[in-house]
């Protein structure tokens, strides 16, 4: 079982940035894969990022592309989404979450870890 910690969740006005980290124990050698996923208030949970453990494989929502970035520290067992130009359609809580499969890495219910959430709000 993979334990995930999120953090840097708060407040911050339209156009600047935040970074999330995703502090992650346990079983590590046994994920593939981690990803952020995000809540809005009203909205089902929807997917953000995700990146590969082994080779560094990327891939983004539409809505952040270009804005967002997912990182990793493998040997600190990390995982980081910098977030820039904030809009207020970014507030949500995120959530961190890790997988050992290699297919669906897009899909909520390929991920059978995750974090508690962090909240993040973006005034405009």
């Amino acid at each position: 079982q993979v334990q995930l910690v999120e953090s840097g969740g708060g407040l911050v006005q339209a156009g600047g940035s935040l970074r999330l980290s995703c502090a992650a124990s346990g079983l590590i050698g046994s994920t593939n894969a981690m990803g952020w996923f995000r809540r809005a208030p009203g909205k089902e949970r929807e997917f953000v990022a995700f990146i590969t453990w082994g080779p560094d494989i990327t891939y983004y929502a539409n809505s952040v592309k270009g804005r967002f970035t997912i990182s990793r520290d493998i040997v600190k067992g990390t995982v980081y989404l910098q977030m820039n130009s904030l809009k207020p359609e970014d507030t949500a809580v995120y959530y961190c979450a890790a997988t050992g499969q290699k297919f669906r890495l897009s899909f909520e219910s390929t991920y059978g870890n995750w974090g508690q959430g962090t909240q993040v709000t973006v005034s405009s």
